[in-house]
């Protein structure tokens, strides 16, 4: 899908609303990630300052506010919130878009002021509200609201998020943008402000290396939660999943050297996502 506000492209690693979907949800998936991926564009893309950057997700959030209030959008931004009305109408969770928006801005004062994450837990934090609100409002929208599902989704959506930014990093780094743990750092004998880039090759694999390991046994960790989903939809569940198994495993495949090369799925890798994920898929049912 393509943002008519920040005129980006975007490739992804997972499939959005597609066939796999029940038609009758494909249009609140497009409504959500055509928000969730315009507030991240206005947080990341283009030459704005922080200032402006700021500004503009307040703009996002006003108009977010008025919508679910059932007003009308007043901002430059309406045409991102006002697909939402009718989900946000029959119940859509408003507090889960509004997280989103908390992290984006985040992102926007972390870069500006060139901050690090301490900690797996300070960055996961982060993950909560950029990413697993995804995957509550999709389990949301196929009425799944157990406990175990909701935590497996939040697994998921997490690993999806450290996912693109491993993937990333040799994009991330040159714009100042750093989620590397500043504990992992220390791990390698690394001090916090280190540029992943400018490392010793050895020690810079090496951390990526620790890196994926938790990306992937965080995204395993999640599987459970193509079982709590029915129909179809537990198919995509199982295709995301693989495409950021994927990632890593192409990383792995690449000696680690994620900070200097990015990783980019292509055909042959969908053929065997896709046959990765008829595996997984025919597994669950015997969890």
């Amino acid at each position: 899908m393509r943002s008519n506000q920040t005129g980006v492209d975007h490739y992804e690693n997972f499939p959005v609303a597609s066939w796999l979907c029940p038609a009758s949800l494909r249009a609140p998936i497009r409504a959500i990630y055509y928000f969730a991926r315009a507030a991240d564009d206005v947080a990341d893309e283009g030459d704005d300052r922080a200032d402006q950057r700021l500004a503009k997700l307040a703009q996002l959030q006003d108009d977010l506010q008025r919508v679910a209030a059932g007003e009308k959008a007043t901002t430059p931004y309406a045409e991102v919130v006002e697909p939402l009305r009718p989900y946000l109408a029959a119940g859509l969770p408003k507090g889960l878009l509004e997280d989103l928006l908390s992290a984006f801005m985040q992102d926007v004062t972390y870069t500006a002021q060139n901050q690090r994450y301490q900690n797996w837990p300070d960055l996961l934090d982060y993950c909560q509200r950029s990413a697993n609100p995804i995957g509550r409002l999709l389990l949301h929208l196929y009425d799944v609201n157990k406990p175990p599902a909701l935590i497996a989704s939040d697994a998921v959506c997490s690993a999806l998020q450290l996912i693109n930014f491993w993937q990333d990093l040799s994009q991330d780094i040159p714009r100042g943008r750093f989620y590397i743990p500043v504990s992992v750092l220390a791990q390698h004998g690394l001090p916090p402000q280190t540029q992943l880039d400018r490392v010793p090759p050895d020690i810079g694999k090496a951390v990526v290396r620790t890196l994926v390991d938790h990306a992937r046994t965080l995204m395993q960790a999640g599987i459970p939660v193509v079982k709590a989903v029915k129909g179809r939809g537990c198919w995509e569940l199982a295709v995301v999943i693989e495409g950021g198994l994927q990632v890593l495993r192409k990383i792995d495949r690449r000696g680690f050297d994620a900070a200097h090369k990015r990783v980019k799925l292509n055909a042959l890798d969908g053929v065997e996502v896709v046959c990765r994920a008829l595996i997984l898929k025919c597994l669950s049912w015997f969890r």
